[in-house]
């Protein structure tokens, strides 16, 4: 009987996954102080099911780095990951974009083509950190930058993430679970490499 072995094979990759890759995934990079440490937004989402903080050192100050998360987005600059799967295959830029160097509260963040999906700016502090969210209170994203030295900076993210278990978001969610490390890890490296670059 097939369906046996298969079940088991299943049922090891989970406990494989949960005991060892989940724990690593969801602290990427980040120090147990940094993982402890509030962050804007952490009473949005209320017992999350996802609480990701991965975070990487970057030589160079806050206001190298900055400028690339504020113009982040589908259409804009791109989120400097794989192009192929979160930017339309556009090559995410290289430079700062000058026509998206302005943040207020309340403008979006878009995933989709068309501009009109995505996260919303919640709040922000120039040069220090910046919220996102889905204004429903199940999602909330924050990047800070943090000094570490002379013109060396911790870049820290935090996703939180309530999964909506009876809603077709769930399939948006599991895609969170097993792939978001995939692209915030190419994501933040991609911030680094450029922001290093400008210093």
């Amino acid at each position: 009987m097939i369906v046996l072995p298969v079940i088991l094979a299943i049922a090891i990759l989970l406990v494989l996954y949960l005991r060892w890759v989940r724990p690593w995934q969801l602290r990427w990079g980040a120090t147990d102080r940094e993982v402890s440490r509030p962050m804007p937004g952490d009473e949005i989402v209320v017992k999350p099911s996802f609480n990701a903080t991965r975070a990487v050192t970057i030589h160079a100050p806050a206001s190298h780095i900055y400028p690339w998360i504020r113009q982040i987005g589908m259409n804009r600059a791109g989120w400097y990951s794989y192009d192929l799967l979160d930017n339309l295959g556009r090559p995410s830029t290289r430079r700062i974009l000058l026509e998206h160097q302005k943040t207020f509260v309340g403008q979006t963040i878009p995933i989709s083509p068309d501009g009109k999906q995505g996260l919303f700016v919640k709040d922000f502090h120039d040069d220090e950190w910046i919220l996102w969210w889905d204004q429903k209170g199940t999602t909330s994203w924050a990047w800070g930058i943090f000094p570490d030295g002379e013109n060396r900076s911790r870049l820290v993210t935090r996703v939180r993430i309530r999964y909506q278990w009876f809603s077709p978001e769930f399939i948006f969610n599991l895609l969170i679970e097993f792939c978001d490390i995939i692209m915030m890890r190419k994501s933040m490296l991609g911030i680094k490499e450029r922001a290093e670059r400008l210093a």
